[in-house]
């Protein structure tokens, strides 16, 4: 097998997106779980995204000139985010996940990360050996939520969108909540009009890029993530996702009527704060 790995450029989009759809409906099906992605075009064009964003490295897998998968690390802050990471099921078990795994990490650590996270299938054992064996560290088991939007509203805890004065006060939370901020996935946020604040007693105590699997939220307490979930039009894609831990929110979540797709696992390598607070994260982290 004379496997090669080069950067990721835009015309990759459509056979990379083909490919990462089927890898993550073919290890699905095997587990009896719906698929992450409703269709390839969906995710050809998350592809086409991530490949012409300046912060989103990617690596291309090829065989013999055939690409045959791919892997992606965000470059956003002190913190990257590895995926995702797809092989092609024709060739896959042949150690091609590994290198692309290998090179994603030489990459952080030539860009000196202080750290690296991703979320992983809590049903795909292999992934979850893969990681571990590279260094990662199971910090957070995660559900998947999905579900009928809420609308539901708390009293005292206002919800809208998110403006660019926003930014100063949801990146110092997101910093005072996790050590670090988020900012350039906020702005992209703020940019594309997904991204909302809440306040209370008249100042910002919690934001979300979106109520959804790519995006992420934090929160002073409970009480702010219950406004921002109970305002989302919709949980895009799959769903969002919830650290299990807090029963809490967990619990409130399932009385509303959302239900759980799916177990998940955030992973890290490298720097990690334990939360000082209450948070959604995103499929990267």
């Amino acid at each position: 097998m004379n496997l090669t790995l080069r950067g990721g450029r835009i015309e990759d989009a459509k056979i990379c997106g083909s490919i990462c759809f089927e890898a993550f409906k073919t290890i699905a099906n095997q587990h009896n779980f719906p698929p992450d992605f409703s269709s390839p075009e969906f995710v050809i064009g998350f592809i086409s995204f991530m490949l012409s964003r300046p912060y989103v490295y990617s690596v291309i897998a090829e065989i013999d000139g055939r690409v045959v998968g791919s892997n992606f690390l965000w470059e956003i802050g002190s913190i990257a985010g590895v995926g995702p990471i797809t092989v092609d099921p024709k060739v896959q078990n042949g150690s091609i996940g590994r290198r692309l795994m290998e090179n994603v990490l030489d990459r952080a650590q030539k860009q000196r990360f202080a750290g690296v996270r991703l979320v992983q299938d809590a049903y795909h054992n292999r992934s979850l050996s893969l990681y571990t064996k590279l260094g990662f560290e199971v910090r957070e088991p995660l559900v998947n939520l999905q579900g009928p939007a809420l609308g539901f509203e708390i009293p005292g805890y206002s919800v809208r969108l998110a403006n660019e004065r926003d930014l100063d006060a949801c990146n110092k939370l997101c910093k005072r909540i996790h050590g670090n901020d988020r900012g350039e996935e906020l702005l992209d946020a703020i940019k594309q009009g997904t991204a909302t604040v809440v306040e209370h007693n008249g100042r910002i105590t919690g934001y979300a890029t979106l109520i959804g699997f790519f995006g992420h939220a934090v929160g002073e307490s409970n009480e702010d993530l219950k406004a921002l979930i109970g305002a989302a039009k919709t949980f895009a894609g799959p769903g969002f996702l919830l650290p299990s831990r807090n029963g809490e929110l967990f619990r409130w979540c399932l009385g509303k009527g959302l239900r759980v797709v799916k177990a998940m696992t955030l992973m890290s390598l490298g720097l990690y704060n334990e939360p000082k607070g209450v948070f959604l994260p995103s499929v990267l982290f």
